[in-house]
């Protein structure tokens, strides 16, 4: 069971500027809780989101002799992944691959092709920098522009990606779309086509539905979940206002009541949420 913790994607939408050294504090408290891997920050333009325009400088404030949990990085071109390069703490580069085309050239500026081009150098860029590259199927659960989805695209493009040699592949549910028959058949039609890909669930969810939705995920083989403390994030064209993502407790939680094995602190997760809160205190 890998947990990956999304603290990045929680703060990123959040307008007030949050302090370098509260980013810093907060991921220190959670560097040893057992979660496999901490979504930390972002190489993307200023511009674009300038909540985490200090990424280099809160990584250099990491005690990463504390704990097992490696860094993930999102990125979205080429010039973004060179420069998380640089960083040799970073394992993962994450990369936001959709299958809707409008969203695609909203997202990253770019087509489905170009980014299908970006993607291959940014490959070979993590090849050669001891980077493992994650790749988001965004959209994979459906999009509100009217763009083809179906489960024939979904499998289409996961060839192409695993063809490229991607070993992680995460399902992600953009705008909270995704319910339990389409997880299910995702999980149990597509990821038995590639055994050598590793496939997470990146799930937006109204809190209603997380349960449901981890649940079918679960129990269709999925064994990689991205999860942010109290629900943080989420995408605003979701349609639903209380949509975001699926909160760390409610995973653990689940865990926990099904008696599924983990490696994360679950005792620690009240102070996580406390400290949280603590970091957006004045920031939102």
């Amino acid at each position: 069971m890998k947990i990956i913790e999304c603290p990045r994607d929680a703060i990123q939408g959040i307008e007030t500027f949050i302090p370098t050294e509260k980013k810093i504090k907060y991921l220190n408290s959670i560097l040893n809780l057992g979660f496999d891997t901490i979504d930390f920050g972002s190489f993307v333009s200023a511009k674009a989101i300038p909540q985490l325009r200090d990424t280099a400088e809160v990584l250099a404030g990491l005690d990463l002799n504390e704990g097992s949990s490696k860094l993930l990085a999102i990125i979205a071109n080429l010039r973004g992944a060179t420069d998380a390069c640089h960083f040799e703490q970073i394992s993962y580069l994450g990369f936001p691959f959709s299958i809707s085309e409008t969203f695609q050239q909203r997202n990253t500026n770019t087509s489905i092709a170009e980014s299908l081009v970006n993607l291959t150098a940014i490959q070979n860029l993590a090849i050669n920098n001891n980077k493992e590259l994650v790749v988001y199927l965004s959209m994979g659960f459906g999009n509100p522009y009217g763009d083809q989805w179906n489960v024939n695209v979904v499998a289409k493009w996961t060839k192409i990606l695993a063809d490229m040699g991607i070993q992680t592949i995460a399902f992600s549910d953009t705008i909270g779309v995704s319910n339990a028959e389409n997880i299910t058949y995702l999980f149990k039609e597509i990821t038995p086509l590639f055994p050598n890909v590793s496939f997470g669930a990146h799930l937006h969810a109204n809190p209603a539905d997380a349960i449901n939705k981890l649940a079918a995920a679960y129990h269709a083989g999925c064994r990689r979940f991205d999860v942010a403390i109290n629900g943080y994030g989420g995408c605003p064209m979701a349609s639903d206002e209380l949509t975001g993502n699926i909160a760390t407790e409610v995973l653990l939680n689940y865990l926990n009541e099904q008696q599924i094995a983990h490696q994360v602190k679950s005792e620690a997760i009240p102070n996580m949420m406390a400290d949280f809160q603590a970091m957006l205190i004045g920031n939102h």
